[in-house]
């Protein structure tokens, strides 16, 4: 049975992507922070961990794409989830009996349109299923959470809404990380860091390379260094494995034109 670890309580979206990812046959570990996803792996106590990276509506998981720099872990898998949340209470309450909304606050501001017709207070947690598992295990009464469906399951909560989210065009892209390498796919895609040098047409020098190669690239954002203020890496996408002639030859290149590079993966697509 495969070790995955991810960050929250069960039921967790980040448990959905696992089990996407990865099937049924799965020995979740749940964890509180996500650099303790990355610290299991790194320490050989899972063989994976699932993180999320970027959401179609906020943008990318900065903390993620942080931690993805400061370990030595490979980017395995990419899978997409749509993220859809449902209000969810102990059995028996009704809609009009809750006075008190718990979630994270992003679900919550996903779930915006929804939560503004209705008069209850609203409550930020530090995690969506975790906001499930606390009105199961204290039974709080007039009490309700936005978590997955899966997490309804799990604490045995009735759901009182589903699908809540303001846009149906939710979707989060999870990663999961490993100390393997991921052989080529089909479609496959390259995650990499790069910081170039602060001298004019540098960056113009390096997308270049993928340019004259018809390499397609599929993201390029930049991040502080964390190292020195205003100073910024980049994190770049393009499609393709490692594996291939063309791609090593670009990297190759790149290496002549940054003052740092870190290949994140080669890993399969998702679709």
């Amino acid at each position: 049975m495969v070790k995955v670890a991810f960050q929250g309580e069960r039921g967790a979206f980040s448990e959905d992507a696992a089990a996407k990812l990865f099937g049924g046959d799965i020995d979740f570990l749940p964890c509180v922070r996500l650099k303790e996803v990355f610290e299991l792996v790194s320490q050989d106590k899972v063989e994976f961990g699932v993180v999320p990276v970027e959401n179609s509506q906020a943008g990318s998981i900065n903390e993620t794409y942080d931690l993805l720099l400061a370990y030595p872990l490979n980017i395995f898998a990419e899978v997409i989830l749509k993220v859809s949340h449902c209000l969810m209470a102990l059995p028996g309450e009704k809609l009009a009996d809750i006075a008190t909304i718990y979630s994270h606050p992003q679900a919550l501001a996903q779930c915006e349109g929804f939560l503004s017709k209705l008069k209850v207070e609203i409550m930020p947690s530090y995690d969506t299923a975790g906001s499930a598992k606390m009105i199961k295990e204290k039974r709080l009464k007039n009490c309700a959470a936005i978590a997955s469906k899966r997490a309804a399951d799990i604490y045995g909560l009735e759901i009182l809404a589903p699908e809540i989210e303001t846009s149906v065009n939710n979707y989060t892209k999870f990663v999961a990380i490993s100390k393997q390498k991921a052989k080529p796919a089909q479609r496959n895609k390259t995650s990499l860091v790069f910081a170039a040098e602060h001298k004019p047409g540098s960056l113009y020098r390096i997308l270049g390379i993928f340019a004259t190669r018809n390499i397609n690239l599929t993201k390029l954002e930049s991040r502080p260094s964390r190292t020195k203020p205003w100073e910024y890496v980049f994190y770049a996408d393009f499609e393709g494995h490692l594996d291939g002639k063309v791609y090593q030859e670009a990297v190759r290149e790149l290496n002549k034109e940054v003052i740092f590079i870190k290949i994140l993966g080669s890993y399969p697509q998702a679709t």
